[in-house]
Order: structure tokens, then sequence, then C-alpha cells
């Protein structure tokens, strides 16, 4: 070994070292962040759901708010709609968003260009004003009713304040992401592939099942997780367009902290709601960690 390789050698990990250093400079800011805006409230309030004060004072261990919640039928009923309203959203975001996907990933031109510009318009429209135009059209006396009584047909029963109301509001919100990551995750499917199979003589639904499908499902996993992340904490559209009673766990806990005056309750409903979104959570981290294993 030359006297100059020698020297060269403790330069180069000077250098890793500095960039290696400037590198944890960068993250360490938004980690501090997610730590002190998102994990300490966490950890905060279940330390603060199971050690509470005693009528002497004293802080003492208790589980009596879990107890309570998992033993009263009103909250049992909330978290039930809850995780009603999110496993049907769920299943048509994917049912509606994944055509719309297809389409847009195999086809050309102007009409493809308006199918995706419709796709994504609820992304740039607050979810206040959605829920006022979903009551302007589907709510009592609203556009569908005006039609109908002018076409001399009766009226429809309207989903508005009823469970379906935030369903039709939540799917329209979340369909822009929807569509975008499954497009993300189609361009993955190579034209040779499908060009291949085509040659072979498979048709489209054989295309889809054996081409398509395989290399989407890390995709549909990441895609269900954010929607049901999204939809599980949802406040406006349940509160504006769902019914009083039941109600998601969103506005649940909105009115048990401040109508009922009960943040012991209210800190325990969203400890329960982040428990289950949490394996969502844990689902979507693992694709990601699973998506960099398999990068070259």
């Amino acid at each position: 070994m030359s006297a100059d390789t020698a020297l060269a050698a403790p330069r180069r990990h000077q250098s890793i070292d500095r960039r290696s250093f400037i590198g944890l400079l960068l993250v360490a800011l938004p980690v501090f962040l997610v730590g002190w805006l998102i994990v300490f409230p966490i950890f905060s309030a279940v330390v603060g759901t199971i050690f509470v004060r005693g009528p002497d004072g004293a802080t003492e261990f208790s589980l009596a708010s879990y107890r309570f919640f998992f033993s009263d039928g009103y909250s049992l009923g909330n978290l039930w709609l809850t995780l009603w309203t999110t496993a049907v959203c769920g299943i048509l975001l994917l049912a509606i968003g994944l055509p719309i996907a297809l389409y847009l990933r195999f086809s050309q031109g102007r009409l493809a260009a308006y199918v995706q510009a419709l796709a994504i318009f609820p992304m740039f429209v607050p979810s206040i004003i959605l829920a006022y135009a979903l009551i302007r059209t589907i709510g009592p006396n609203g556009t569908i009713d005006l039609l109908l009584n002018a076409a001399g047909l009766p009226k429809l029963r309207t989903p508005y304040l009823t469970p379906w109301g935030p369903v039709i509001g939540l799917v329209w919100d979340n369909l822009p992401l929807t569509v975008l990551m499954l497009t993300a995750g189609l361009s993955s499917v190579s034209n040779s592939a499908i060009e291949a199979a085509r040659d072979v003589g498979a048709g489209p639904l054989r295309v889809f099942v054996s081409i398509i499908l395989p290399r989407m499902g890390n995709s549909l996993l990441v895609t269900a997780s954010f929607a049901v992340l999204g939809i599980f904490s949802a406040f406006t559209l349940p509160y504006v367009l769902g019914p009083a009673s039941p109600e998601m766990m969103g506005p649940f806990m909105q009115r048990t902290f401040a109508d009922m005056n009960d943040p012991l309750n209210a800190m325990t409903q969203a400890v329960i709601t982040f428990a289950l979104c949490l394996v969502f959570g844990i689902f979507y981290i693992r694709s990601i960690a699973r998506n960099r294993e398999a990068r070259p």
C-alpha cells in the first residue's frame, strides 16, 4: 500500500462521518417535532387515563374509564358505527378508485385528462364546502328532490343525517388520494409484461388477475391504510352529515370533551381510537420498509 493510499483512507472515513453527521442534523428537527407534537401527547394521554386522581387527591392506578367505555352500550355503539363506516368506505373507495386508476394508467388523450381532473377535483374542496354541497344535493328538498318532483316521481329517502350520509361524503372526500396512490402503484406494472401476456392469448381478466393484481398488493395495502386512518379519525363530515345518535368517534370525543366537560373519558376514547388506528399504521410502515428492502 502506497503512502498516498494510506492517507486517502482516513480522509474518506472523515468525509463519510461528516456526511452522516449532517444527515442526522437534517432529520433531527422533524424527528423532534414528531416526538413533541405526536408521540408525547399519545404517551401523556395513555398515562393520564390509567393514573387518575382519586377522591383523596392522590394519584392511583385505575382502569375504570376503560371499563366504563367497554361496558357502556352507547360508547360501543359509536365505536361499532365508526368501524362499520370505515369498512364500508374502504371497500367503496377501492371498488370505485381501482377502475378509475386502471383507466388512467392504460388510457391517453383528452377524455382521460378530463376523468383525472374530475377524480382529483374533491381534493381542492374543503370538507365543510363538500358537506354543504351534499346537503343541497341529497338533503331534504335538495336538487334531487326537486328533479324528482318536477318529473312527477315520488321522493327518495335522503341519506342525510343517517349513517350513509358520512359514507357518501367520506368516499367523495378520500377518492382523489385513493386514485392517485393506485395510479402510482400501477406505474410499476410494465407495458411489456402486459403485452407478453396478451401475446399468449390472455384476456383482460387474466391480465388483471395474473399480471396487474400481484404487483399491486403493496399499493392496495398502503392505500387501504391511508383511507382507514383518514376515515376513522374524520370529524367534519360525520359531524355535519351523520346522525346525532349513534355518532362516529370524532364527534363523540369532541362532544364528551366540550359539551359534557369530561376530559378523562374523552382521552380514553382517543386512546382506544389511536390503538385501532395503530394496527393500520403498522401495516403501512411494514409496507414501506418492505419496499425499501426490495430496492436494488
